[in-house]
């Protein structure tokens, strides 16, 4: 286990704070020295050492690190964060998510002097797992320039936490298109076509109605800069919101929140089509969960014809929809 202090510092100089009585510049150098001294002294990455084992400390630090600049990182760099109930779970704990039972009582007509009503039961909503899976990219080199005092640690934890962040978001992403794609009418327009003011405000008004709570419309830059033609989008503040942002903030009363769009794995296919979802309240319906900690598995330079020194960093973790509140989805052309 690596020194709470120690990460600390680290993940405090990664966000460029100034961390207790250092400054980021002191932070990053006591940072240095610790992986120094966790590498037996030197400033030097010796593949005999890690071949015995010698360096175990060092890798702990990064993979600590690692781990907290993650998942710290992905409110900030995914709107969609808002709506995940995320756990971070040890190796072995139970991975079950209890969903709220969002059913309404119904209250009927009575005669007097009668108690004969159908019971309704007061429940629990159902539970689910999320499967959680193994996925890691590898480096090389960029720890061994930071022993040796050429390169700043932010770049590794840079390249690393990035990464995960955007296949996180990417899989969040994947997650909502999923069980979105499953509405039906009345929440659903059905077939992709050209932007209909009125389809999208009665898409809206059914939500709210199910819900009983105020909607947000997410979609991809490309899908929300096709709402057009509204009422009123001639306003200076509409003006500004186009100016600003390029699309405007919002459909008549309904706040519009833009989600950063990726590509498919290998391909330059956009994984959020043009498409509108309506989301009601603040239901967290994407469940998310890492397992264990982050890995950094070394390998073997010998088994590299450029004697470079590489790295797998692995992290497990798994993300699911689930739609216990009525929501909908509003498909363009």
């Amino acid at each position: 286990m690596a020194d709470k202090n120690l990460v600390k510092i680290a993940v405090d100089a990664y966000k460029g704070h100034v961390a207790g009585n250092y400054s980021v510049d002191d932070s990053m150098e006591v940072l240095r020295q610790a992986l120094v001294e966790a590498n037996g002294g030197s400033t030097k990455l010796d593949y005999r050492a890690i071949r015995d084992g010698k360096c175990n400390g060092l890798f702990a630090i990064v993979e600590e690190i690692i781990n907290k600049t993650v998942i710290e990182g992905l409110p900030e760099s995914c709107p969609l964060f808002n709506y995940v109930e995320w756990r971070n779970l040890a190796e072995g704990d139970t991975n079950v998510f209890e969903l709220k039972d969002n059913g309404i009582f119904i209250v009927s007509d009575i005669a007097q002097g009668t108690q004969g009503l159908r019971r309704q039961r007061i429940t629990g909503g159902e539970e689910i797992t999320v499967k959680t899976q193994l996925k890691g990219i590898k480096i090389y080199e960029e720890l061994r320039r930071v022993l040796a005092g050429r390169v700043d640690f932010n770049e590794l934890i840079d390249k690393v936490s990035e990464a995960f962040q955007k296949k996180i978001s990417d899989d969040m992403y994947e997650a909502v298109v999923t069980a979105f794609d499953g509405l039906v009418a009345p929440y659903s327009n059905g077939t992709a076509g050209s932007f209909d003011e009125s389809k999208l405000s009665e898409i809206i008004d059914h939500v709210e109605a199910a819900t009983g709570k105020t909607a947000v419309i997410l979609g991809s830059k490309q899908a929300v800069r096709k709402i057009t033609g509204v009422k009123g989008a001639d306003s200076t503040s509409a003006k500004e919101d186009l100016y600003a942002m390029g699309y405007f903030g919002h459909f008549y009363t309904t706040p519009i929140m833009v989600m950063q769009n990726g590509h498919k794995v290998g391909t330059n296919d956009f994984i959020l089509k043009n498409d509108l979802y309506i989301v009601a309240g603040d239901d967290k319906f994407i469940k998310g969960a890492t397992e264990g900690e982050t890995l950094i598995i070394n390998g073997d330079p010998l088994n590299n014809a450029d004697l470079s020194q590489e790295y797998m960093v692995a992290m497990a973790y798994g993300l699911k929809a689930v739609l216990c509140e009525q929501m909908g989805i509003y498909k363009l052309s």
